[in-house]
């Protein structure tokens, strides 16, 4: 079920199980495709660093030297194309959870830890409740990432119009990672405090609790030298060179929740639930444009393949959703909407979710009226 861009995809998915199974879908994938090249993913990793390092030094050397007025444009373009080249590299630390990286665990720990850190992320914790998202994915009790509204909030009622709607998106894009990494909004809820800093967080396994405290304090590290930077260059230095694109990539980071959020999309309860089906029936690909997916390395717009066969590197997820489209048939899902579009309709057409009068244990989004 695929979209051309400019129009919204409507027709739900189908929330019955599918007729195939895991082993029939690993079928039909060309085995090199669950293949890792340890030298491929350096090469990736290291032209994204070397980008965002060329972006860093041109704007570090030439944007100060232009006019005021001419600096008011060109920092802006810097912050966006720094901040989205920055979400390309935390792909790598994505990629590394899910030892996708290379065949070598201690690597592939090694370089995400680098990775998050440095975009101030909790790798260890990270890791936790993102393996807790795959293996959940689409239910409405135990999802660590996305779990949805089963009534819509006083709040989102008086919000529910065009500006109330701008201004939940300007929200979710500056504190909405933030609010998750702390407070663990939109995830799975616990009866006691749980955030991906606290060793003792109800999500974390007493075995993880030491590399919580590892997480914590390369974090912390990292804070350090940002506060020495403070010192030696100043508050306004580092905001434009540092926090502003930090700040874009948060965006895109909330932004990348889409491939879970669409009218089209279906959650199930703890008793209807099944991972095949909570998996293909959850999760949407988002095509954004060439230049965005090549820059994301395939991330979003073949997502789907990587939440069943989370093992496949990036540079093998658009011929293994290839082979699959054909067996996958209406439960493969592709919507082409631009960011900003899908943005405001998730906003404003997936507030909630309610259960099916025909299908007990199937939810779907629900809207609410303009005021």
């Amino acid at each position: 079920m695929e979209q051309s861009p400019g129009q919204y995809l409507r027709r739900r998915v189908p929330s019955t199980k599918p007729p195939f199974t895991l082993g029939e879908l690993k079928s039909r994938v060309p085995k090199h495709c669950f293949e890792s090249s340890l030298l491929r993913s350096c090469y990736y990793l290291a032209r994204d660093v070397a980008l965002l390092c060329a972006l860093f030094l041109s704007a570090d050397t030439y944007i100060p030297s232009l006019a005021w007025p001419l600096q008011w444009v060109a920092w802006p373009i810097y912050w966006a194309a720094a901040g989205t080249v920055a979400f390309g590299l935390w792909f790598h630390g994505h990629e590394c959870i899910h030892d996708a990286f290379s065949n070598h665990k201690w690597i592939n720990d090694a370089v995400g830890f680098v990775v998050f850190t440095g975009l101030l992320v909790p790798y260890f914790p990270w890791k936790c409740s993102h393996i807790k998202h795959h293996a959940n994915t689409g239910t409405l009790e135990k999802d660590e990432a996305v779990v949805p509204k089963q009534r819509p909030s006083k709040a989102r009622r008086f919000l529910n119009n065009r500006l109330g709607r701008i201004l939940i998106i300007g929200l979710m894009l500056t504190i909405g990672y933030p609010a998750y990494l702390l407070f663990h909004i939109t995830g799975r809820r616990y009866p006691q405090r749980n955030n991906h800093f606290w060793p003792f967080s109800p999500m974390i396994p007493r075995r993880m609790r030491l590399w919580v405290l590892l997480s914590d304090t390369g974090v912390l590290a990292v804070l350090v030298a940002l506060a020495w930077l403070v010192n030696v260059h100043g508050v306004a230095w580092l905001a434009i060179r540092y926090w502003a694109p930090y700040m874009v990539v948060n965006a895109w980071l909330v932004a990348s929740t889409l491939n879970h959020a669409h009218p089209a999309l279906a959650h199930y309860d703890e008793d209807t639930w099944d991972w095949l089906l909570g998996t293909l029936t959850c999760t949407m690909d988002r095509d954004f444009g060439p230049l965005l997916n090549w820059v994301f390395h395939d991330g979003l717009n073949f997502h789907m393949v990587h939440h069943v066969f989370p093992r496949i590197p990036h540079y093998h997820l658009r011929e293994a959703t290839e082979a699959l489209k054909p067996v996958l048939g209406e439960y493969y899902h592709s919507d082409a909407t631009p960011p900003h579009r899908a943005l405001y309709q998730v906003v404003k057409e997936c507030v909630f979710v309610r259960e099916d009068v025909d299908q007990r244990g199937v939810y779907w989004y629900e809207g609410l009226f303009d005021m």
